[in-house]
């Protein structure tokens, strides 16, 4: 049975596909009638492996346990289960009547794999839809943990007083979601007198805050895999955790033994036009220039259409990739270079026409059409400008330690994932 070792159950239900945003669904045998409540992954695993030999390859990777396991239960009526899994034979070199069969089911499989990749996505579309919910909520009302002051209104006010005041950040509050429970999970901790980081139980409030104090233990175990679903970093690359992304790119930078900045510069960033090759060092300036040079005027779409951060970006992603491809976004007509379509666009008066939100609202839209776009870091919320109050004041800038998203973004299944679904579409 040692060939069965490297595919042992994870050790925390928390990390399973079933945990974060997943329903109460019930888990399905994919073989027999069995089911089990959606917390009992690990007994219906169990079921599968000793009544079927059947084994279900990286369960923690499953986005979505529930719908997969529904999936290949349909399948397996279908077809015999020989025509999708790996043949696994223990004591392949003994007597024939001591072999036993076992069934692999994994991604090396092209359906399994897509299959992942589909519900990986739904997932990170669902995750976003959350943010921005959690973005716009202005009924946020919460105790500080360690000093009782009460917020209201939006939870950035929350986290950044525990940032300022008590040097205690879980990061920025545009890289979290599900906060509400993140903070019950914390606040748990510290209700059953329990250190946030090396996470010792202590006999009183006192001495587990002079501890905390002391220790410099005023922060979160990275290593505590429960906190992974509160992060959206852990939702776009298919099966790794910000830990494991960030170690990466710790590696590439101990390969470089250049320590010298002295000769370093550094470069404004420039935003170039959506329609021209205009670049300007301020947004003001390109703004301008693309309202009175080709009668573009964002700002105002914004405000019109009511557009939220993420759609912005969507649609800013969408009219570059449209223009790129020599294709009206308007109309959607294909023309023969750049050049003809945007002469198009003008005579045609199509410069602030938009198709349907259907057409541009989607997630492969999320991912910027040209590296490095400074136009999207000037992207706000529709009413961000609206309220007469100037939030960005009390919003501090928050030291955190992110990785490289670039390399994320290359590396990750979703990219070629949504690529695949823009060529077919």
């Amino acid at each position: 049975t040692n060939i069965l070792e490297p595919l042992c159950f994870p050790e925390s239900p928390a990390g399973g596909g079933g945990g974060g945003a997943a329903g109460a669904e019930p888990l399905l045998c994919l073989l027999c009638a069995e089911s089990v409540g959606p917390r009992d992954r690990d007994v219906l695993l169990r079921h599968v492996l000793l009544q079927h030999r059947l084994v279900i390859a990286d369960v923690k990777l499953i986005a979505d346990l529930p719908k997969y396991l529904l999936y290949w239960k349909g399948r397996f009526l279908e077809q015999p289960l020989t025509d999708f899994c790996s043949v696994i034979k223990t004591n392949s070199t003994g007597p024939v009547e001591k072999q036993e069969e076992y069934f692999l089911l994994c991604d090396i499989l092209p359906e399994d794999r897509l299959l992942r990749e589909k519900l990986q996505q739904k997932r990170l579309e669902e995750i976003l839809e959350q943010q921005q919910k959690e973005r716009d909520d202005s009924s946020f009302q919460r105790l500080c943990m360690f000093c009782s002051e009460e917020f209201t209104g939006n939870r950035s006010s929350l986290l950044n007083h525990m940032a300022r005041e008590h040097s205690f950040s879980i990061g920025l509050p545009d890289n979290i979601v599900y906060c509400n429970e993140f903070l019950d999970a914390l606040q748990s901790k510290l209700d059953n007198l329990q250190c946030l980081y090396c996470e010792k139980t202590f006999r009183d409030k006192t001495t587990l805050k002079d501890h905390m104090r002391k220790k410099a233990h005023r922060r979160i175990n990275a290593g505590n895999r429960e906190y992974d679903r509160f992060y959206v970093i852990n939702y776009l690359e298919l099966g790794k955790t910000w830990e494991e992304v960030q170690s990466e790119d710790d590696r590439d930078l101990v390969d470089d033994e250049d320590d010298d900045w002295s000769d370093w510069r550094a470069h404004p960033v420039c935003a170039v036009c959506l329609f021209c090759d205009q670049q300007s060092e301020t947004m003001d300036k390109i703004y301008t220039h693309m309202q009175e040079a080709h009668g573009f005027d964002l700002h105002r779409l914004r405000t019109d259409l009511n557009l939220k951060f993420y759609q912005q970006v969507k649609l800013v992603n969408f009219i570059r990739r449209e223009i790129h491809q020599s294709r009206c976004y308007g109309c959607q007509e294909r023309f023969g270079c750049r050049a003809e379509v945007l002469e198009h666009i003008v005579a045609a008066g199509h410069v602030m026409k938009l198709p349907e939100t259907s057409a541009w609202d989607q997630p492969q839209y999320y991912f910027p059409t040209y590296e490095n776009d400074a136009l999207l870091c000037t992207l706000t919320d529709s009413d961000g400008e609206s309220g007469g109050t100037d939030r960005s004041e009390d919003v501090p800038v928050i030291a955190e330690d992110i990785s490289n998203l670039h390399t994320l973004k290359q590396t990750s299944v979703l990219k070629q994932l949504l690529r695949n679904r823009s060529s077919c579409s």
